[in-house]
């Protein structure tokens, strides 16, 4: 793993409306810059801005875990292969009014099957 410094600095200058507090945004009226809100505050900007100042050290490595199971597991035996432990969810695939229907998957060979209750 390489570890490579980042060389970007993120300057972000925030200034807020004094009516109704939200974040002042730049624009441009008649060649001059200024600031507004939607509340209808305006004014020019001045040097009473505050700095905010990032930089980052260095890059680090995230590592993708492709098939991640967080079902459950159950004793129950698989019909292709015969392994006794599954993993198992439900969920409504009929009326509301209807029972959930259980599905399985074997912990060994992966197959999927359904129950109805």
């Amino acid at each position: 793993m390489s570890k490579s410094p980042l060389n970007k600095h993120l300057v972000v200058i925030l200034m807020f409306c004094p009516k109704c507090g939200s974040i002042l945004r730049p624009k441009e009226k008649a060649g001059k810059k200024i600031l507004f809100c939607n509340c209808g505050f305006s004014k020019v900007p001045e040097d009473e801005t505050v700095e905010i100042r990032e930089k980052g050290t260095e890059s680090k490595k995230i590592e993708v875990i492709e098939q991640l199971e967080t079902h459950p597991k159950i004793k129950i035996s698989c019909e292709k292969c015969g392994n006794n432990v599954a993993y198992y969810w439900t969920q409504q695939t009929r009326g509301a009014d209807e029972p959930e229907t259980r599905f399985f998957k074997c912990t060994k060979c992966n197959y999927t099957w359904r129950e109805y209750a």
